[in-house]
């Protein structure tokens, strides 16, 4: 509710698609400078206290901006700030809670604990547009605002109730910038991962922008207004929902990175049809499938890395995801939303879907060279309970 609701604040107060994409940069820029630092936190600390104490955070600027709108005294500068603010509380957050997976389940249910997050993510996508939507349009943005810093209170209470057994963690034996480098060490030097990462970086660089310019498809090329942006998020967030159940009904890694191959494709094409469509309620339809690929190319590359990761380079690796899923993004909705301005949102949206499809297929070919080294670090880190795992050793045709 609150990225919809701010996007369209922005979006209201400007009429500009280059502020609309410079927000989006300052929200996540931060994400691509700090995250480093948070998966050393993820790997030094309680990570149960870390994700506690991100989300006191986030409550309390979510409440900040709230009051802001509410009174009438917001502006561009102060939606900025905060902003950024949240994007260095999300450099923490996300490393952390991606670290804690494991910490609350185990190996053995990793993955469909990774597919329920995402089921219970898109499903608020799917709710929370559609009802910011409606409240954007009945009593304006800042009720959303605080409607999401309530909603704070449940979540850290159910954090404070969690009894996790806190796995034992290495004393540090080097410097924080040495712990740094070793993280970032260990991507560059296997190729699996290494692989999925660069892939999933240029799907923020070139692809993500989209939601940015989001609000521009509705109001000025398909006309449906809050409430039409509302349902294009909510249309993106049920092909979410179907892909996060999709992947829970699994019950290995084998095959998943032949989806991420076909996921990040079918993104793409899906994209470049979205982008040239002016009928609303096909746009509606064919969001439906971007979200499905989205997220399952997001959660599939997840997976993957969890499995392939060892336990005290979880932190530090997973802040190197986070750096690619949100660090890129800043700097595709800046350029994307510059791009808009000159070229307009659907020639912006489609030439980063055409790059889309061009990583996917590059990644195909690469796939049976990294299989192999992919199922040695699978079995290493005990994925799959002693069976062999298949996923790395099938033909990519399969």
């Amino acid at each position: 509710m609150q990225s919809v609701a701010q996007a369209w604040l922005v979006y209201r107060i400007t009429g500009s698609s280059l502020l609309l994409g410079s927000v989006g940069f300052a929200s996540q820029f931060p994400v691509f400078l700090v995250a480093p630092v948070g998966g050393i936190v993820a790997d030094r600390l309680d990570r149960q206290k870390v994700v506690i104490g991100t989300q006191v955070a986030s409550m309390i600027l979510a409440l900040v901006l709230a009051l802001l709108t509410l009174t009438g005294t917001v502006q561009v500068w102060h939606i900025f700030v905060l902003a950024a603010l949240l994007g260095v509380v999300n450099a923490f957050d996300i490393p952390g809670r991606q670290a804690f997976l494991i910490d609350m389940v185990g190996r053995e249910d990793l993955m469909n604990a990774i597919a329920l997050n995402s089921s219970m993510f898109n499903g608020a996508r799917v709710i929370g547009p559609a009802i910011a939507g409606i409240l954007v349009a009945k009593i304006g943005e800042g009720w959303c605002f605080f409607a999401n810093g309530v909603s704070y209170i449940a979540v850290i209470a159910g954090l404070l109730m969690m009894r996790v057994q806190r796995p034992a963690m290495r004393a540090p034996s080097a410097s924080p910038m040495a712990h740094i480098i070793e993280g970032f060490r260990f991507v560059q030097h296997t190729a699996p991962i290494r692989a999925i990462l660069l892939l999933l970086g240029l799907v923020s660089l070139v692809a993500m922008p989209y939601t940015i310019l989001m609000p521009v498809f509705a109001d000025k090329i398909l006309h449906g207004g809050a409430r039409g942006l509302g349902i294009l998020m909510g249309a993106t967030g049920v092909g979410a929902l179907l892909a996060a159940l999709t992947l829970a009904t699994r019950t290995g890694v084998r095959g998943l990175g032949r989806w991420v191959t076909l996921a990040c494709g079918g993104f793409g094409l899906s994209l470049i049809l979205f982008s040239w469509s002016r009928s609303f309620w096909l746009s509606a339809a064919l969001l439906l499938p971007v979200g499905f690929c989205m997220m399952l190319q997001m959660s599939s590359s997840n997976t993957l890395i969890q499995a392939m990761v060892p336990d005290h380079l979880r932190g530090r690796v997973m802040a190197v995801y986070s750096m690619m899923f949100m660090g890129m993004a800043p700097f595709g909705a800046f350029f994307g939303g510059a791009l808009a301005d000159r070229l307009g949102a659907p020639v912006t949206v489609s030439m980063g879907a055409v790059a889309c499809v061009g990583g996917a297929a590059m990644f195909g070919l690469q796939l049976p060279k990294i299989r192999v080294e992919a199922r040695q670090l699978i079995v290493a880190q005990g994925m799959e309970a002693g069976s062999p795992p298949e996923e790395m050793t099938a033909r990519v045709v399969e």
